[in-house]
């Protein structure tokens, strides 16, 4: 086929250069799995997003192989599949009981399921240019469901006024990787290849602006409901801590005291300090599980 005849030099070179592009992308979750090999858990990390990269993976090799030709596109997921089920295994590694259940659900939901279905409807059900022409299109349906995916992102960003969850480098990546499978699918005369990464780059150009416009914004601490439930949480905290510890309390030291009183701790009682480092502790978990 075109994509690796070097009789079509542009092909080849888009094709290549996709290849290296998509492989630095595939890399980019390693500071992530890095911090996860080095505190041991997954912190409120998400497989979700990896599980899916496979997916998309083995049905891109799928269709590259039924359409035939297509090296550029079996190397570069063969690639993906090697790579994210890596980061899967060291989930399961890291992650608590209830993340590895979920992880396992969802494979067998996406990647056996899902596949399995596709793989078996297309093969049985169709033949020839309509077998590549159906998968083709599968093919393009989900791209197109990944590439809405950024837009929760894109939300958060503007709710909380913050680049942080959007790095510039992956969006560049992602953009970048985008524009040259476009025009590698525009090349080779594959629609499928070529259509759902017009909505990759147009994604990718809008989470670049964004970026622009709050990389220097100051960011909002906390968003909606959130912030309005903070303190009320911080006190509930402290009030349900002193309660189950007051029975321990020497007996001349524990008055009944209103809950507005109980809820700042007296610096002549130690046992009641001990409950206000433990509201600290607990204020700034879901910090940490967000980061």
């Amino acid at each position: 086929m075109a994509g690796l005849s070097l009789q079509h030099p542009w092909a080849f070179a888009f094709g290549l250069l996709g290849n290296v592009i998509s492989f630095m992308t595939f890399l980019a979750p390693i500071p992530t799995f890095y911090r996860i090999y080095k505190t041991k858990s997954t912190e409120g990390f998400q497989s979700v997003p990896y599980v899916v990269a496979l997916f998309s993976a083995m049905l891109w090799i799928f269709y590259a192989l039924i359409k035939t030709g297509e090296g550029f596109l079996i190397t570069i997921n063969a690639a993906g599949c090697v790579i994210e089920s890596i980061y899967i295994i060291m989930y399961f590694v890291y992650a608590p009981k209830k993340g590895k259940l979920f992880t396992a659900k969802i494979m067998a939901l996406l990647n056996v399921g899902v596949f399995g279905f596709i793989l078996l409807t297309t093969l049985l059900l169709f033949k020839g240019d309509k077998r590549v022409v159906m998968l083709g299109w599968i093919c393009v349906g989900f791209s197109v469901s990944v590439f809405v995916a950024p837009l929760s992102i894109i939300k958060r960003v503007i709710q909380t006024r913050s680049v942080e969850y959007m790095p510039f480098s992956l969006s560049l990546s992602l953009t970048l990787s985008a524009i040259v499978w476009f025009l590698y699918g525009l090349l080779i005369k594959d629609k499928y290849v070529a259509l759902p990464n017009v909505l990759g780059f147009t994604f990718g150009i809008v989470q670049m602006g964004l970026y622009m416009f709050y990389m220097n914004k100051t960011p909002l601490i906390a968003e909606g409901k959130e912030a309005s439930k903070l303190p009320a949480t911080k006190e509930e905290h402290v009030v349900v801590n002193v309660t189950k510890l007051s029975p321990a309390l020497p007996e001349k030291s524990c008055e009944v005291h209103p809950v507005t009183e109980m809820s700042i701790p007296r610096k002549s009682c130690a046992a009641d300090a001990a409950p206000a480092n433990r509201d600290a502790f607990v204020t700034h978990g879901p910090g940490v599980t967000v980061v």
